[in-house]
């Protein structure tokens, strides 16, 4: 069987923000939404950020999330460069528990927007990337509908 193309990209500035956002990747899994998973720092490699960004798209990408801690400039710089919306997930961090990626992340300037959830909500991420998913695809849409449904009756 042949790989489905990505719909969704996650891209981390860290491999130590794996462990979190497992549970980003789990749920995508469990919607049944393809993905793609890149590592690569807005400050260490922002070429290689800059190369991603550009071209996902391309790839078949219809949303980005981005997790980052500390400065957390990663999804504002994706932003800077997808037409793609693109959510972000601030990581907690041992210096100020992540309100500094937290503030880093909603403090947008205009014209480049991103969506923002809680700080490690990594589950709510792809939770809401497959509710615009849904915006334009009535089977994206009922898999929240159906999700939202069992959430009720548990």
């Amino acid at each position: 069987m042949a790989e489905q193309t990505p719909l969704v990209g996650v891209i981390l500035g860290s491999k130590s923000d794996l462990p979190t956002m497992e549970a980003c990747t789990k749920q995508l899994e469990e919607f049944g939404i393809p993905y793609e998973l890149k590592i690569a720092s807005a400050h260490r490699k922002p070429l290689e950020v800059q190369k991603w960004a550009t071209t996902a798209h391309e790839r078949g990408i219809k949303v980005i999330i981005a997790a980052a801690g500390k400065a957390a400039h990663l999804g504002g710089v994706v932003a800077a460069y997808t037409p793609d919306p693109v959510i972000c997930v601030p990581m907690k961090t041992s210096d100020l528990g992540g309100l500094d990626s937290l503030l880093s992340m909603v403090q947008m300037p205009s014209g480049v927007p991103v969506a923002t959830v809680a700080i490690n909500g990594a589950k709510n991420a792809a939770i809401l990337a497959v509710q615009m998913l849904g915006t334009g695809d009535d089977a994206q849409r009922q898999k929240i509908i159906d999700f939202k449904k069992a959430m009720a009756e548990a």
